[in-house]
């Protein structure tokens, strides 16, 4: 059987194509966590808002697509348990579950579980459905996060729709856009070197 079969044959994620062991599923839960982790490190503020912009997001959901639902899950959860235990690695070198911004946190663990999910199913091999896919994955962290966000701050929806989303479209859909170009060309890769 040809690596290129393999590739495009249901149920694998990017991560599968690597050799199956317990030492690499250690070592891409924790380096998924790692990633998020630094990436959430660049933040920019939004005036009139306590949600920076950050490569948080892009990050998780990449990580969730490339490694599938559990190692994403995993891998957002140990990024999750171990900011709240203090490791300064929420946006801006933050940590604690107190924050204003932690419901996004919350929202990326399951949405990297989603997205996880759907890449098994072959969801990050063509641009739209990449496109969906990460779609789908950011509105699963804005779910979570603007009612986190409403409760943390005592804002009403409206605006914690326009402190905690609105200002975000923008920068989603370039990591979207981002996404649609790396995972589908990804796979291509992965094909053409099998």
């Amino acid at each position: 059987m040809s690596t290129a079969s393999v590739v495009t044959r249901p149920g694998l994620v990017l991560a599968d194509l690597l050799p199956a062991t317990r030492v690499r599923d250690a070592v891409l839960v924790a380096g998924g966590a790692a990633l998020t982790g630094l990436a959430a490190q660049l933040a920019v503020p939004v005036p009139g808002s306590p949600v920076p912009v950050t490569g948080q997001t892009f990050a998780a959901l990449l990580v969730g697509t490339a490694l599938g639902a559990r190692r994403g899950f995993l891998a957002l959860a140990v990024y999750a348990l171990v900011g709240m235990a203090g490791m300064p690695w929420f946006a801006g070198g933050t940590s604690g579950a107190g924050g204003a911004s932690f419901g996004y946190v919350l929202g990326m663990v399951l949405a990297a579980t989603v997205v996880g999910a759907l890449a098994r199913r072959g969801a990050d091999r063509s641009v739209a459905r990449t496109a969906a896919t990460m779609v789908l994955g950011s509105a699963i962290i804005y779910a979570v996060g603007v009612p986190y966000l409403m409760a943390a701050t005592g804002m009403s929806l409206s605006a914690a729709v326009a402190a905690g989303l609105t200002p975000f479209l923008i920068g989603d859909a370039l990591k979207a856009a981002l996404a649609m170009g790396a995972l589908p060309a990804a796979w291509k890769l992965a094909g053409r070197r099998g």
